[in-house]
């Protein structure tokens, strides 16, 4: 059996990297009320079974819930079935960041969470783009 090297063994007890944001911080969580994020863990992280790439913590308004819904995604509406209760605006919510491009192409972008944006976003959506609609400062 080969020596284990210190490095080697200590990535393992450690586990993966922590996620990184947008611009380049550990990934801060984005809303637990409502409980967000593909993995429902409260962060806007993403995996390879995550085909939308829910990565853009976002604080919902009513223009881009409007917008959503004409683009045929409802996310005011609960779905218990899902466990869903519904967004309302001011809500935060990790949206897909191809919708939140769209939205923004179309002038309904809403604001985004910058350290609780995955760094992910940034092969859809350009950081310049993330920072000029950030709550938050870059």
């Amino acid at each position: 059996m080969p020596l284990d090297d210190t490095a080697s063994r200590r990535r393992r007890e450690e586990g993966p990297p922590p996620a990184r944001n947008v611009l380049g911080g550990v990934l801060l969580p984005c809303s637990v009320a409502p409980l967000t994020g593909f993995f429902r863990d409260g962060c806007c992280n993403t995996g390879p079974h995550d085909h939308g790439l829910h990565v853009v913590c976002a604080q919902v308004t009513a223009d881009f819930l409007a917008f959503s819904q004409r683009r045929g995604n409802d996310l005011s509406t609960p779905r218990p079935d899902y466990g869903f209760a519904g967004l309302k605006p001011g809500d935060r919510w990790c949206l897909c960041a191809a919708r939140w491009e769209e939205a923004r192409r179309a002038g309904f972008a809403p604001p985004v969470l910058l350290e609780a944006t995955h760094i992910a976003a940034l092969s859809v959506v350009e950081l310049a783009h993330l920072q000029a609609h950030a709550l938050d400062a870059p």
